[in-house]
Parts: structure tokens; C-alpha cells; sequence
């Protein structure tokens, strides 16, 4: 496979790098960190008026009706300039779910918001620590709709609806199901997490009014299509990311003297940097790959994405954490930024599933692919 982006998609990553660097500055992060708001409410309504949220959404509800190439080259922009926006909630899991099995009177009624920026989508799966399965959801749904917990839910303290993977009535499996969280039957709570520029929530539901989202009982399979095609996208913001702490990293040592030279001279940092370079260079080649299979939808879409979603976790991870030992002490403090990528690197490694999720995966779609 020999694949490259297109001049044109080139030029929207230039454009939109640009465009995040005039508007999404480091001091626009901070002040979410500092602030009591959940995401920079500014910030998103520029983005809305660029297209992003209309990106991948058909025509005919509103939207671009582009590639996933595109929207892949704004991932990895909205990646390296950290920024605190639903982003990733709203259009790489909510508008995806809706695209995928939503019914044409719920696209009519949600995607031109989404489009618009008007309304925000989340996605709730977790119900506190562990994995969550099949069998061990305890949110379910029937006649009265749907009752129970969701717990992390990134973004769902300022989402208007979400989707819902909870058990069915039947005790057959799990179904998704598109919940409006502006109802009295829904409360929420935010949570804590490492990382406060992405907010989280806790969501209740006491018989909450609920569509059902595609076919009763098939819950599942559609999240593991959703969760494919969102790590292709969630890897291309992470490789963004890593790619932003390595460049900090380097001018920090190309600026800091030690003993009358900068302290990029030293062996010691030169293999810190190169050692960011080629796991960040080895998680692109693979988010590439990734990209490729999805803008094809092509059957090696599973293991594309688990191979994408690996190498990334492992880049930014890797990337944020020499980017602080390069920095020193001064790494460790509030003032400095290499806090930015490591809140972030730490938050979006377990958003979809942890690294370990995501080798078990990629294990099982390579054997599944080999016995085919």
C-alpha cells in the first residue's frame, strides 16, 4: 500500500494548523485548567463556523460530506494544539453512531445540530472501574426507558444527548440507545479526571425516555464498529500530541544552557529526542495505515485501528513523559507547560479502552483475519 495525503488535504492541515494556532494558544488551555468551565465555549464557536463538526456528516443533513482523510488531518491538529473542546465526544463517537445506525427521522433531527454545533453527542459505555462487557452492564432499558449509571461519561455534564449501551429488557444482549439529557429523568455529576480541560460526568437515569439506536440487540457490535473508527481518529490526536511535546522538548534544549552550551548538545538529550522521533514517526506510519482503511472502509479496518491505537497510546505516553525529564524539575511544575501533553496523553489513552484493550483486539482481528 502506498498511501499519502492529498495537496488539497495538505493545505487543510495547514490551514488548520494555523488556524488553532491563532485562536487555541496555550493560554487558552489554562484557562480551562484554571477556570470552572468544562471546554473554551469561544474556541468551539470558531471551530463550528470552520466546518469542522460538519466534516464527515452527508449532505443532506447539513453537512460537508467529506472524507475521513479530512477529518483525520483535523484530529491531528485539534491533537497537538490540546485543545479543550468535545471534539472527539461529539463527532468521532456521537455523530459516528447516528451515521452508522441511526434511523432517517433521527438524522433528520440530530445531525444538522451536530453539524451546526448546536447540539453536542456523547457516548456512554463505562460504569466505573473496569471493562465493561456484555454481561456486566448493569444500565438497562424497557418498556419506561432506561435506568441506571454511566460512569466516566467524557463530556457528559454539557452534551444535549447521548448514546447508551445498556442491557436489554429481554436480558439478550445490549442495545444502544439515543437519550436527550435534558429531560428531569437524567442528572448528572461532574467527575474529576487527570485531565480537567476534558470534562467528564457521571449520568443517572431514572426511566429516562429513550429511541432505541438500530436494532434491539445488536448494541454491541455496533460499539465495536464505532470504537474502530473512532481509535483511527483518537490515534491521529494522540500522534498530534506526541508530536507537540517533542517540539516543545526540543526547543526547551535547544534554548537551555548548562555549563555554556544548550543542553541539546549533550548525548544523553540528543537520544531523548531521537527516541521520541522514531516512536512518534512508527505510531504516524501506523495512523496513517489507519486512515487508509477507513476512508475505504476496508476489511482490515479492525486490525488498522488497533495497530494505530497501540502505537499512539505509546508514542504520546512516551513522547509527554521525556518531554518533562527533558525540562527537568521546572517539568514538574504548574507554570510550565509539558503538563498539557501528559494530562492529555494519560485522559485519551483510556477514553475508548486502555492499550491493553486494544492489543486483545488487535490479537483477536489478526487471528480472525488469518483463519479467513
Amino acid at each position: 500500500m502506498n498511501f499519502e495525503f492529498s495537496e488539497e488535504q495538505n493545505l487543510l492541515r495547514e490551514q488548520a494548523g494555523g488556524f488553532l494556532g491563532d485562536h487555541c494558544s496555550t493560554k487558552v488551555v489554562r484557562k480551562i485548567l484554571d477556570g470552572e468551565e468544562s471546554y473554551d465555549q469561544e474556541l468551539w464557536a470558531k471551530v463550528v463556523e470552520m466546518g469542522w463538526t460538519a466534516t464527515v456528516i452527508p449532505e443532506e443533513f447539513d453537512g460537508l460530506g467529506l472524507s475521513y482523510l479530512e477529518l483525520s488531518v483535523i484530529a491531528e491538529e485539534l491533537g497537538r494544539a490540546f485543545a479543550p473542546l468535545p471534539f472527539s465526544s461529539s463527532v468521532y463517537l456521537a455523530t459516528e453512531a447516528l451515521i452508522a445506525a441511526g434511523s432517517n427521522g433521527q438524522k433528520e433531527e440530530w445531525l444538522p445540530k451536530l453539524a451546526a454545533g448546536s447540539a453536542i453527542g456523547c457516548f456512554a459505555v463505562g460504569e466505573g472501574t473496569g471493562q465493561a462487557t456484555p454481561k456486566s452492564l448493569t444500565t438497562s432499558a424497557d418498556g419506561n426507558g432506561v435506568s441506571g449509571s454511566k460512569i466516566p461519561v467524557a463530556d457528559g455534564d454539557i452534551a444535549d444527548f447521548v448514546v447508551v449501551i445498556a442491557a436489554c429488557a429481554s436480558g439478550d444482549g445490549a442495545s444502544a440507545y439515543l437519550v436527550d439529557l435534558n429531560q428531569a429523568s437524567v442528572s448528572r455529576e461532574k467527575v474529576n479526571t487527570i485531565d480537567p480541560s476534558r470534562s467528564h460526568a457521571k449520568l443517572d437515569f431514572s426511566s429516562a425516555s429513550a429511541e432505541l439506536l438500530g436494532n434491539e440487540g445488536e448494541g454491541w457490535a455496533l460499539l465495536q464498529k464505532i470504537y474502530d473508527r473512532a481509535a483511527v481518529l483518537f490515534a491521529w490526536e494522540q500522534v498530534g500530541g506526541a508530536e507537540a511535546a517533542l517540539e516543545m522538548a526540543k526547543e526547551y534544549a535547544m534554548g537551555r544552557f548548562a555549563f555554556g552550551r544548550p543542553i541539546a548538545t549533550y548525548q544523553a538529550i540528543k537520544h531523548k529526542l531521537a527516541n521520541m522521533y522514531v516512536k512518534n514517526t512508527l505510531a504516524k506510519s501506523n495512523c496513517y495505515y489507519g486512515a487508509w482503511a477507513l476512508s475505504t472502509d476496508a476489511a482490515e479496518l479492525p486490525i488498522a485501528a488497533a495497530t494505530a491505537r497501540v502505537a499512539a497510546i505509546q508514542a504520546y505516553y512516551f513522547a509527554s513523559k521525556e518531554n518533562i525529564q527533558t525540562h527537568g524539575g521546572m517539568g514538574f511544575t504548574w507554570e510550565f507547560d509539558c503538563q498539557f501533553p501528559y494530562r492529555r496523553s494519560k485522559l485519551l489513552s483510556v477514553n475508548i479502552g486502555s492499550e491493553a484493550t486494544w492489543q486483545e483486539k488487535l490479537i483477536k482481528a489478526i487471528e480472525e483475519d488469518q483463519a479467513a
